[in-house]
């Protein structure tokens, strides 16, 4: 099970405030690295996350600019498999890896934080996407030869999400935090005190 977790992340955005409150959760997590930057500018990853829309349609902020590296095949190829495994919606809380072609960039984790651009900012979307796209990457590395080993991440919800940078790093942080350290022991009691720190989630909770 380790093994199949044991890639690096690059958390990388132009936005230094969100990058700072990301060296504040980040700290300590040797696996995690962080840069002030634009994605293209990263030499070396295997896998680029998208923080995207349910309908793959990848026309602005990241996306786009992620379309333009990858070329045009890439976002055709992202709504096929939209459609055909998840029956034209892929829902908030998924992430599916896609291969780009690109030699030296094989994969793209397209990991909606919304359904359609829309704010979120009372919404657990970004730790739902960040867990998602963790168990997406190591299932692949699960059952694929050509396994992913650095994982790019831009910031999730931080755009047209106005998710601010506290709450976004916040939320992306307990995601990793529960990826890597999952409930042994099922009982109303855990499963609250994780869901008491997520914050969001229903109307119960905000």
């Amino acid at each position: 099970m380790e093994e199949i977790k044991n890639f690096k992340l690059i958390l990388v955005d132009p936005n230094l405030a969100l990058c700072q409150a990301w060296k504040e959760r980040f700290k300590g997590y040797k696996k995690v690295e962080i840069v002030n930057d634009y994605f293209e500018n990263i030499a070396e990853f295997d896998c680029m996350v998208s923080a995207a829309n349910s309908f793959g349609l990848m026309d602005g902020g990241v996306d786009l600019a992620i379309a333009r590296y990858f070329g045009a095949k890439l976002p055709a190829k992202v709504r096929e498999k939209i459609q055909s495994e998840f029956f034209g919606e892929q829902p908030v809380g998924t992430s599916m890896i896609v291969e780009t072609g690109h030699e030296k960039h094989p994969f793209l984790a397209h990991t909606p934080t919304m359904r359609v651009p829309l704010k979120i900012t009372r919404t657990d979307n970004v730790y739902s996407a960040k867990f998602a796209m963790l168990r997406a990457v190591a299932n692949h590395n699960r059952t694929s030869e050509k396994k992913i080993k650095v994982v790019v991440c831009p910031g999730l919800g931080t755009a047209t999400g106005q998710v601010s940078p506290k709450e976004a790093a916040r939320q992306m942080e307990l995601a990793y935090q529960n990826f890597y350290n999952p409930l042994r022991f099922f009982s109303w009691s855990n499963v609250f005190a994780r869901q008491n720190k997520i914050v969001y989630g229903g109307d119960l909770f905000g």
